[in-house]
C-alpha cells in the first residue's frame, strides 16, 4: 500500500474542520483541535495529510528529541549540542494508539541501568518523536484518564517530565495537538475538553452531489495515489505557501481593545468559566487574520474564533450537547462595532488550495476550500436526522395504538396495552456510591476497588512484561542475598534482571452498570414514571462521573428490548431514557433473562470489566412475556429462576423499588433476594439516605463468573 497521504486540498467539504487544522499549522499556540463526529467523514484523512503542508523543520543531526540547531534545548537527554549546521527534514506526525502505555507515550528510564550504574538511559517515547510535528489521537475519548492528563499536560508546558524512583529526565515537547472522537462513545470530561484549543464537529454531507465527489476523488486515489496527488500537487504547494506566509505575517497583526473586548464581551456573556477561552479566542482571532493577509482583527474573526473555540466550553454536565447560540453571538458582537476596518485592501483573499467560494451548493468542485469563511450550516444541518426525538410528539393517545394489533393472541391485547407518550424525567439528584465487591482488575475508573497502575502501593510482585512501577526496597531486598555470589566489591548494589520488582497497586475500577428498567403499564403513572426516570438520570450522571460503561434494556408487553448495547456514550443513554414510552404487561423474566444474554456477550468481549446490574421496577410479574419453554410455571415463578440465574453467574445486583402507595406487596424485596442483593426504594436511593445498605452490593460470587473470581475468592468473602 502507497505511504503517499490523501492531498489536503483535495478533501471535499468540512470547511470547518479544514480551517482549524490551518490556524493550528499558522499558530500552534492556539491549542490543537479536538474533531467530533461520526465515523467516515475524513477526520483522520485531513489530520494525516495537514502533515504535509507544514514546513520543514531544522534539526540537530543524531538528536533525537529534533532539537534546533539555532537554539537547542539546554536539558535535552541528547545534550549538549555543539553549534553547526543542522539537517533538515519533514515535520512529522505521530499517531498515539488508544492502548499505549504511559511508558510509550512518555518514555521509558532503563532501571536497571540506572540502579546499577547510575546512568540515566532514557528511551524516548512518542511526545519526543512528535516535537515541532503533530501528535494525533484518533478516538481520544477512548484513552485511559491518566494518559490524557499527561498528554495535554505535555501540550500545555511544551515540556515532557518523567520521573521515577529519584531519576529525572526533561525534554521539550511542542506539538500541534489534533485528537478525533465519535461522541456515541462517549465524551471526554469537561476539564480536558477545556483543553483543546478549538473543537470542530463533523457529519457527512446529505447533498448527493457533494457525496458523489467523495466517491470520485476516494477511488481515484486508491487507483494510483501518486498520480492522484500529482494532480493536486499545485493545489498543495499553494497551501504550503500560504501556510508559511501567515506564520510570517503572524507577529505583525495587531490586536486592539476593540477586538479584546469583544472576546471578553463573548467569554462573559455564554458565561465560558475560566480565562483559557478568552486567551484562546485572542490567539484565534489573530491566527485567523494571518491566515487572511491581513494585520488587523476584526468582529469576522472575533465571530468565527468564537464559533470554533467556545461549543466545548459550554457543557457543564453530560447531558449538555456543545454548541452556540449564534443570534446572541451576533447580538453580543454588535455592541462593540469596529472602529474604521482601515482601508480594504484585498478583497477577501483568494483562498487557494483549502478555500474555495461556493463552499455550500458547489461543494464537489469546491473540495479545496477552507477559507476563513467556511460554512458552518453543513454540520448543523447534518444533525437534525440525529435526533429521532421528535417521533413521541406525534402519537397522542389516540394515534398509538396503532401497532397494538401486532399480537394476536387472546391475552396479548392487554399484553400490549394502549402505550403512553413519553414523560420528562425528574430533576437528578445526587445518588449514594453502589460498588461490586471483591478485587477486580478492570479498566481504570472511580467505582469499584480494582488492581491498577495508579493508586496506593500494596505489595510487589516480579513483573509480567516490560517493568514499569519499579518497587524499590522488593527490587533491594531480593538482589541483597547474591551480593557476595556475585562478586561485588564496590559500593554500588550488583543487580540483574530478575530482581527487578514491580509494584501492585490498588485504586478504583470503572463497571459496566446495566440497567432493566420496567416500563410496563404498572409503571406508567406520569408521575411515578417521572420519579423513575429522574432516579435512572441519576445514576447514569453517577456512572459518567466514575468512567463506567453503561447499558439499558426495557420491558413492557410481551418483549424485552436492549434499548442501548454496553457503550461508553452515558448521553446516549439518556437520550434513550427521555424517549421511552409505557403500557402493557410486565414481563419480568424477559428483562431479566435478556440482561443475562448481555451479561453473557459482554464477558467474552471484556472479561475484566466486572458488571453491576440495577433493576428498577415494583417487583410485579404479570406477563412469561417471550422467554419461551417452561409453559407451565407462572410469570412469578419464570422470574424468580431468571433471576437466581443471574445469581448463580455471580452478577452483582442491586433493586430499585418503585413501588408506591399505602398497600405495598414487597415483590421487588422478594427479586432482590432472588438476585442476591439489596433492594432500596426511589426515596432510599438519594445520597445520606442508604445509610451503607448499598455501599457494597452484596452478592452470591459463584465460581464460574469470571476469569478472576476464582484467583480473588478469598478477598471476596473478606469484602462480603
Amino acid at each position: 500500500m502507497s505511504s503517499t497521504h490523501f492531498p489536503f486540498s483535495a478533501v471535499v467539504g468540512q470547511d470547518d474542520l479544514r480551517l482549524a487544522l490551518l490556524l493550528n499549522a499558522v499558530s500552534p499556540a492556539v491549542g490543537g483541535v479536538l474533531v467530533r463526529g461520526e465515523k467516515g467523514t475524513a477526520k483522520s484523512t485531513a489530520v494525516r495529510a495537514l502533515s504535509a503542508l507544514l514546513p520543514q523543520v531544522d534539526v540537530v543531526p543524531g538528536c533525537r528529541f529534533s532539537c534546533a540547531p539555532a537554539a537547542p534545548d539546554p536539558s535535552c537527554p541528547d545534550g549538549p549540542h555543539e553549534s553547526g549546521p543542522g539537517a533538515l527534514r519533514p515535520a512529522r506526525m505521530v499517531e498515539l494508539p488508544v492502548g499505549a502505555s504511559e511508558d510509550r507515550l512518555v518514555g521509558a528510564l532503563d532501571i536497571e541501568r540506572a540502579l546499577a550504574e547510575g546512568v540515566k538511559a532514557f528511551e524516548p517515547g512518542l511526545l519526543a518523536d512528535a516535537h515541532r510535528g503533530i501528535l494525533y489521537v484518533d478516538e481520544v475519548n477512548l484513552l485511559h484518564d491518566h494518559l490524557v492528563d499527561v498528554l495535554l499536560d505535555a501540550a500545555a508546558m511544551g515540556a515532557s517530565y518523567v520521573e521515577r524512583e529519584g531519576v529525572s529526565v526533561r525534554h521539550a515537547a511542542r506539538f500541534l495537538l489534533v485528537g478525533t472522537m465519535n461522541p456515541e462513545e462517549g465524551e471526554l470530561r469537561p476539564q480536558l475538553l477545556d483543553r483543546f484549543g478549538l473543537t470542530v464537529e463533523v457529519a457527512a454531507s446529505r447533498e448527493p452531489a457533494q457525496r458523489v465527489e467523495v466517491v470520485r476523488r476516494r477511488l481515484a486515489y486508491e487507483d494510483d495515489p501518486a498520480g492522484f496527488a500529482t494532480r493536486w500537487a499545485g493545489d498543495e504547494h499553494e497551501v504550503r505557501a500560504r501556510v508559511v506566509a501567515a506564520r510570517a505575517l503572524l507577529p505583525k497583526v495587531s490586536l486592539g481593545d476593540t477586538a479584546l473586548l469583544q472576546i471578553a464581551a463573548t467569554c462573559a456573556g455564554f458565561e465560558v468559566d475560566g480565562m483559557r477561552a478568552d486567551i484562546v479566542m485572542a490567539r484565534t482571532a489573530t491566527a485567523l487574520a494571518a491566515w487572511a493577509g491581513r494585520t488587523d482583527v476584526r468582529k469576522e474573526d472575533v465571530r468565527q474564533a468564537a464559533l470554533l473555540a467556545l461549543p466545548h466550553r459550554r457543557r457543564r454536565n453530560p447531558f449538555d450537547a456543545p454548541g452556540l447560540d449564534e443570534d446572541m453571538l451576533d447580538r453580543i458582537l454588535d455592541e462593540f462595532p469596529d472602529e474604521d476596518p482601515e482601508p480594504e485592501p484585498e478583497p477577501e483573499p483568494e483562498p487557494e488550495g483549502p478555500d474555495d467560494s461556493g463552499p455550500e451548493d458547489d461543494g464537489p468542485g469546491g473540495g479545496p476550500d477552507g477559507g476563513p469563511g467556511g460554512t458552518p450550516p453543513q454540520g448543523d444541518g447534518s444533525q437534525d436526522p440525529d435526533t429521532p426525538a421528535e417521533s413521541p410528539e406525534t402519537p397522542e393517545t389516540g394515534e398509538a395504538p396503532a401497532e397494538a394489533p401486532e399480537a394476536p393472541q387472546p391475552a396479548a391485547q392487554e399484553a400490549a396495552g394502549p402505550e403512553q407518550a413519553a414523560v420528562r424525567a425528574a430533576e437528578p439528584f445526587r445518588t449514594k456510591m453502589l460498588s461490586v465487591p471483591g478485587l477486580g482488575e478492570g479498566a481504570s475508573g472511580r467505582r469499584s476497588r480494582a488492581r491498577t497502575a495508579h493508586g496506593r502501593t500494596t505489595g510487589a510482585q516480579r513483573p509480567r512484561g516490560h517493568l514499569t512501577k519499579l518497587h524499590l526496597a522488593a527490587t533491594i531486598q531480593a538482589a541483597a542475598p547474591h551480593q557476595k555470589a556475585r562478586g561485588r566489591d564496590g559500593r554500588g548494589l550488583v543487580i540483574r534482571k530478575d530482581d527487578l520488582r514491580q509494584a501492585t497497586r490498588e485504586g478504583r475500577e470503572g463497571n459496566l452498570v446495566l440497567f432493566v428498567v420496567d416500563a410496563s403499564g404498572s409503571m406508567a403513572a406520569r408521575q411515578r414514571m417521572s420519579a423513575v426516570k429522574g432516579a435512572v438520570m441519576s445514576l447514569l450522571l453517577d456512572a459518567y462521573q466514575r468512567r463506567d460503561k453503561v447499558g439499558l434494556i426495557t420491558f413492557r408487553g410481551a418483549t424485552a428490548e436492549l434499548a442501548l448495547p454496553p457503550t461508553s456514550s452515558v448521553d446516549a443513554a439518556a437520550a434513550r431514557l427521555e424517549q421511552l414510552p409505557t403500557g402493557g404487561r410486565t414481563p419480568l423474566a424477559a428483562g431479566l433473562l435478556k440482561a443475562h444474554e448481555v451479561l453473557r456477550i459482554e464477558r467474552l468481549r471484556d472479561p475484566s470489566r466486572r458488571p453491576l446490574l440495577v433493576v428498577v421496577t415494583d417487583g410485579r410479574a404479570t406477563s412469561a412475556g417471550n422467554v419461551g419453554g417452561r409453559t407451565d410455571s407462572s410469570p412469578r415463578e419464570l422470574a424468580g429462576h431468571s433471576a437466581r440465574l443471574l445469581q448463580a453467574g455471580g452478577v452483582a445486583s442491586v433493586v430499585v423499588d418503585c413501588e408506591s402507595g399505602p398497600v405495598r406487596l414487597g415483590l421487588a424485596g422478594v427479586l432482590a433476594q432472588d438476585l442476591g442483593g439489596p433492594s432500596v426504594t426511589l426515596d432510599g436511593l438519594r445520597a445520606d439516605s442508604l445509610a451503607g445498605l448499598v455501599k457494597n452490593v452484596r452478592t452470591a460470587v459463584a465460581s464460574t463468573a469470571s476469569p478472576h473470581s476464582n484467583s480473588n475468592s478469598n478477598s471476596n468473602r473478606r469484602a462480603a
